[in-house]
C-alpha cells in the first residue's frame, strides 16, 4: 500500500475500462474482476496512480479491463516489470495479476525474488490448477492423477502449494480467497493495507478445463464444515462455531475439537495470531482430504521494511553532498584523450 493523498471519491464506473471483457462464460475471473473493481473505490486511491501488471494466461487479460495504467507483459515476468515500475515511481500503487502456471512455473524464480525483496505491491494469484489459455494442460498446482492433454494417463507430479511457496520465499503477507465469495473484497483490502509484498491466492474455477475442482469446500452444502475464515485475534472456529482448531503442543500440529455451547476456551481452541509463522504454515497445509477445513482470509501478516524504500534511501544517501557532473563521470576510470590527428590517406 502507498501513503497517497486521498482523492475525490470514485465509483466502480471510474475503474471499468471500455474494453469488452472476454473470458469463457462462467469463468471465475469475472467474479474476481468485479470484486477488485468494487473494492478500489473503497481504498480511496487514484486510478491515475494505479498500475496493473500481468504475465501470460487467462487471468493476464486483467489490465485491459481496469481503467488504470497497465502492462500485459511476458510469461512469468510480471514481477520483474512491476519491480521496475515501483522503483521508477515508488508512489504508484502496483498490482500484479498472475496464475498458477505463470507465477509458479516459468515465473517461479521471479515470484520468489519479489517476495523475498518485499516490494510494496499486491500479488493476486488466480489458482485454477490447470493451464486454461493453452487448452487444459496440467499446471504446477494440478493434483496427482489430473488427466489432461499433457498427462493423458494422469499427472504423477506432486502439486506445489502457492501459499507454502510464498511463505518459504519470505513473504510477509499471505492470504486466500475464493472467486465468488463475499469475503474476497475484505481480503483485498487487507492486502492493500499491508506495507510490502502482499500475496493472495484466489481459488478460481475454470469451467471448461477443470470445472468444480474446488467443489469439496466451495459448494454451499460443504462450505461451513470445509472452510475456516480466519480473523486476527479471534478464535479459530468453523462449522457455525461448533468446531475449532486446537494446537497439540506435544506433536506440534493442529487438530479439530468439538465446541460445546460456544465455550471455545474450554475446548482449547486457539486464537488467530497473524504474526505467528509456525501456525501459518500449519494452516496453509490443512486439506479437506485430511479431514481439515481450508484456511481462508489473512493467514500471515508480519510487516518489515520494503525493498523500494531501502533503494530510495540508499540512493539518497549516496547522492548526498554531491553535484552532478556528466563530464567527470564519462572521464572516470580507464579513459584517455587522443591529441594526435589521424594520418591522411
Amino acid at each position: 500500500m502507498n501513503d497517497m493523498t486521498p482523492i475525490a471519491k470514485t465509483t466502480i464506473k471510474d475503474w471499468e475500462s471500455d474494453q469488452e471483457v472476454r473470458w469463457c462464460p462462467g469463468c471465475g475471473d469475472y467474479a474476481i474482476l468485479k470484486a477488485v473493481q468494487r473494492t478500489m473505490p473503497e481504498l480511496g486511491v487514484d486510478p491515475a496512480k494505479t498500475v496493473f501488471v500481468s504475465g501470460i494466461g487467462c487471468s493476464s487479460r486483467f489490465p485491459y479491463y481496469m481503467e488504470t495504467y497497465g502492462f500485459h507483459t511476458i510469461h512469468g515476468r510480471a514481477p520483474a516489470i512491476a519491480t521496475g515500475v515501483k522503483l521508477a515511481n515508488p508512489e504508484l500503487d502496483v498490482w500484479i495479476i498472475t496464475g498458477d502456471g505463470d507465477a509458479l512455473s516459468i515465473g517461479g524464480n521471479h515470484t520468489m525474488h519479489i517476495l523475498r525483496r518485499n516490494l510494496d505491491c499486491q500479488i493476486l494469484l488466480f489458482n485454477n490448477e490447470i493451464y486454461g489459455l493453452t487448452k487444459g494442460q496440467y499446471s504446477p498446482t494440478s493434483r496427482v492423477g489430473t488427466r489432461s492433454p499433457s498427462t493423458p494417463f494422469g499427472s504423477v507430479d506432486r502439486p506445489a502449494s502457492p501459499c507454502s511457496f510464498a511463505l518459504g520465499s519470505g513473504a510477509r503477507f499471505i492470504a486466500r480467497g475464493i472467486d465468488v465469495h463475499k469475503n474476497l473484497p475484505a481480503v483485498l483490502k487487507a492486502a492493500h493495507a499491508h506495507q510490502g509484498a502482499s500475496f493472495v491466492e484466489i481459488y478460481q474455477n475454470c469451467i471448461v478445463y477443470n470445472d468444480e475442482v474446488f467443489a469439496n469446500f466451495t459448494e454451499k452444502a460443504k462450505a461451513a464444515v470445509n472452510q475456516i475464515w480466519l480473523e486476527n485475534g479471534q478464535p479459530m472456529l468453523f462449522a457455525n462455531g461448533t468446531l475449532g482448531l486446537k494446537l497439540n503442543v506435544t506433536d506440534l500440529r493442529l487438530e479439530i475439537v468439538n465446541v460445546e455451547n460456544g465455550d471455545w476456551q474450554a475446548a482449547g481452541v486457539i486464537v488467530h495470531d497473524q504474526t505467528n509463522k509456525g501456525i501459518a504454515q500449519m494452516l496453509i497445509e490443512m486439506e479437506v482430504e485430511q479431514g481439515f477445513p481450508v484456511a481462508l482470509g489473512v493467514i500471515y501478516n508480519h510487516p518489515r521494511p520494503t525493498f523500494e524504500r531501502a533503494v530510495v534511501e540508499q540512493n539518497r544517501a549516496a547522492a548526498e553532498g554531491k553535484k552532478p557532473d556528466l563530464q567527470k563521470l564519462v572521464a572516470k576510470g580507464q579513459t584517455w584523450q587522443v591529441d594526435k590527428q589521424p594520418h591522411e590517406i
